[in-house]
């Protein structure tokens, strides 16, 4: 494997020890790939997908904006849905990324939204 990959790999494990989610307080994980990014609202305690959201959602894939602010959209997306479901607060899990760049949009988006960490 690329030794870049691996090194994310054990970045994101690293994180995963410390960071867990429950109902009320579910982990707010970022997913990001080349091309799009994706977070979910997960409750570790039942292994349950709370919601997500991503730039390949239609209402986000409307508009036409660079990755950095369709991950803010992302974030706002994923903070309205939260905030149906009653969650005010979340852990973030930058899932090995640097907190920089798109997934601190998404951060900023969701803290937009409502949402607390």
């Amino acid at each position: 494997m690329n030794s870049k990959l691996v090194q994310r790999q054990k970045i994101r494990y690293r994180i995963r020890k410390k960071v867990s989610g429950t109902a009320t307080k579910p982990r707010l994980s970022i997913f990001r790939s080349n091309a799009e990014i994706y977070a979910q609202l997960i409750d570790d305690v039942n292994g349950v997908t709370l919601a997500a959201a991503s730039s390949r959602d239609k209402q986000i894939l409307a508009h036409k904006v660079t990755k950095v602010e369709k991950a803010k959209l992302v974030g706002n997306a994923i903070a309205q849905k939260a905030t149906s479901l009653g969650i005010t607060t979340c852990v973030f899990d930058r899932g090995g990324n640097l907190y920089h760049g798109r997934v601190k949009s998404v951060a900023d988006g969701a803290r937009e939204g409502g949402l607390q960490f």
